[in-house]
C-alpha cells in the first residue's frame, strides 16, 4: 500500500522485512502501527471493489493496520481506515473482515466523520491533531515520541467522542450491505460476525470489546440486516479460494510475530506441515533466536513454492536481523524480482546493500531507494537510507537534501528548513535537489509563521 496522506504519507525506518513493528522493542506497549506487504496487498484486494461500490477513490482512502489484539476498527477524518490485528485474527472468514471494512466505509461515504466531529468540536479536534501527529512520528521511526503523543491522545479510538450513534450504525449498516451487494458479495459475513459478538450488547459499556463500545450493538440492527440477507441475490455466494488463502496465511504470519513463540509452537505444532504451519513457525524460531531451525523451516515453504515473494522477504528479514546481513542481498534480491512494485522490499535490500558498505553496492542502494520514493515519495524511511548512501559516497549536499525531506514528510518543519538550507550550498549540479530544497524552505518557513500567529492570539 502507498500511503498518500499529508501527515501519515511516511514509513518507518524499522523496515527490514515481513512484518515491521512501530514498536520495536517495547512489545508491552498497547498501540502501534504494522507495514507489511503481504497483510496490506490482502486488505486492499478485500477493501477497493467496496470502496468503487461506495463511489469512493481508492486512491483517496488510506488503510492502517493498528498492532492491538483488541476487537477494534475505526476511522478518521481524511478517510483513513484503521483495523486492528484483533480483528483481523478474529474473523472467521474473508467475508466477515470485509463486512466490518465496508460498514467502515459507510462511516466515511455517508458523511457521519464531518457530522459527529460537528457535535463535539471541542474533544475531536484536539485528538485527532494528537493522533495524527503521533501517527505521523511512529511511521518515520521516532517510535517512543510517537507512542508517547498518542498515549496522551487516549490510544487512537479510546474516547467516547469516536463513538457512533445508533442511527449512523443502523445506516452504516445498510450502506455497507449495499456495497457488497454492488460488488458481487454476499452480506451474510457481516450478520455472522454481529451474531457472534451478540452478548456484547448485555454487557457494561467498560466490558465490551472496543469496537462494540464505538459501535454499539443491538438486536434490532442484527435482525434488520438479517432480512437484507436474505434478499440478496448473493446470499449464499462464498469466499474465493485465493482470499481464504491469503487469510490464512496473513494469520499465521500474525500469529508468528504478535504471539510468544511457545504459544505459536502449540497452534502450529511440528506435526502441522502445512503452509501455514510452517509460515508461522519460521517466525517463532527466528524470533526465538533459533537460526538454524527458522532458515529450514523457510527454505522447505521456498522449494515447495518458489515463486512466492513473500518466503524470500521473510528469509532475507531472518539473515539480516540475525548479522547476516551480506546473505540477506540474495533473497531480498529475488522478492523484488518476483513482485518489483513493492516498495518495502526494495528499502529493505537497500538496508542490506548500505551495511555491505561498498562502493557498487551503495550505488545499487541509490538505485533502489529512489525506485522506492517513485513509488511512495513521503516515505520517511527510505528518505533516511538515501542521506546514509550518500553520506557514504561523500556527497553531503544530497546527504543533507535527503534528511531535509525526511523531516518534511513527518512535519518536523525547524529541521527540514535547517537541513535544506545547510543543503543547498552542496547541490551545484543537482538543479531538482535544489529546487525541492528551496520549495521545503518556503513552505516551512510560510507554516512555521502561520503556527506563530496562531499562537499570539
Amino acid at each position: 500500500m502507498i500511503a498518500r496522506k499529508r501527515f501519515i504519507r511516511v514509513c518507518m525506518s524499522y523496515v527490514i522485512a515481513g512484518l515491521i513493528l512501530a514498536t520495536g522493542a517495547m512489545p508491552a506497549l498497547a498501540q502501534s502501527l504494522i507495514r507489511d506487504t503481504e497483510i496490506e496487498e490482502m486488505l486492499r484486494d478485500f477493501t477497493d471493489p467496496l470502496l468503487r461500490a461506495a463511489n469512493l477513490q481508492s486512491s483517496s482512502v488510506d488503510l492502517y493496520i493498528v498492532n492491538d489484539q483488541s476487537l477494534n476498527a475505526f476511522v478518521t477524518r481524511g478517510q483513513n481506515i484503521f483495523l486492528h490485528t484483533g480483528l483481523i485474527l478474529e474473523a472467521d472468514n474473508p467475508n466477515q473482515l470485509k463486512g466490518v471494512i465496508a460498514h467502515e466505509a459507510a462511516h466515511i461515504a455517508s458523511g457521519h466523520l464531518a457530522r459527529r466531529s460537528q457535535t463535539n468540536r471541542s474533544a475531536y479536534g484536539p485528538l485527532l491533531i494528537a493522533a495524527g501527529l503521533g501517527i505521523a512520528a511512529i511511521l518515520a521511526g521516532e517510535t517512543q515520541a510517537g507512542v508517547t503523543i498518542l498515549a496522551g491522545s487516549q490510544q487512537f479510538a479510546a474516547l467516547d467522542v469516536l463513538a457512533h450513534s445508533r442511527v449512523s450504525e443502523a445506516s452504516a449498516d445498510q450502506a455497507a450491505a449495499r456495497y457488497l451487494e454492488k460488488s458481487g458479495q454476499s452480506t451474510a459475513g457481516l450478520v455472522a460476525f454481529f451474531e457472534k459478538f451478540r452478548a456484547q450488547e448485555v454487557l457494561s459499556k467498560s466490558r465490551r470489546y472496543p469496537y462494540f463500545r464505538g459501535h454499539p450493538l443491538s438486536y434490532q440492527r442484527i435482525d434488520k440486516l438479517r432480512e437484507i440477507v436474505d434478499e440478496s441475490p448473493y446470499r449464499d455466494r462464498t469466499d474465493e479460494d485465493w482470499e481464504l488463502k491469503a487469510m490464512s496465511m496473513t494469520k499465521a504470519k500474525l500469529i508468528g510475530f504478535l504471539y510468544a513463540p511457545q504459544t505459536v509452537f502449540t497452534i502450529y505444532p511440528e506435526t502441522d506441515n502445512s503452509e501455514e504451519g510452517r509460515y508461522a513457525r519460521s517466525v517463532a524460531y527466528y524470533r526465538a533466536a533459533d537460526l538454524k531451525n527458522a532458515l529450514r523451516s523457510i527454505d522447505l515453504l521456498i522449494e515447495n513454492a518458489p515463486d512466492n515473494p513473500y518466503f524470500y522477504e521473510l528469509k532475507g528479514q531472518i539473515l539480516y536481523e540475525s548479522g547476516k546481513g551480506a546473505e540477506a542481498i540474495a533473497p531480498l534480491k529475488q522478492a523484488i524480482f518476483l513482485k518489483p512494485d513493492a516498495p518495502l522490499f526494495e528499502i529493505a535490500l537497500a538496508q542490506a546493500l548500505i551495511e555491505k558498505d561498498e562502493p557498487e553496492s551503495i550505488d545499487q542502494a541509490i538505485i533502489h531507494l529512489k525506485s522506492a520514493l517513485q513509488k511512495e515519495p513521503a516515505n520517511g524511511a527510505a528518505w533516511y537510507y538515501l542521506s546514509q548512501s550518500y553520506d557514504r559516497k561523500n556527497e553531503p549536499g544530497l546527504a543533507r537534501y535527503a534528511i531535509a525531506e525526511q523531516a518534511f514528510s513527518v512535519g518536523d518543519l525547524q529541521r527540514a528548513r535547517s537541513f535544506a538550507t545547510r543543503a543547498r550550498e552542496g547541490l551545484i549540479g543537482h538543479k531538482a535537489q535544489a529546487r525541492r530544497a528551496n520549495d521545503i524552505i518556503v513552505i516551512s518557513d510560510a507554516q512555521l509563521a502561520t503556527r506563530n500567529n496562531r499562537g499570539r492570539h
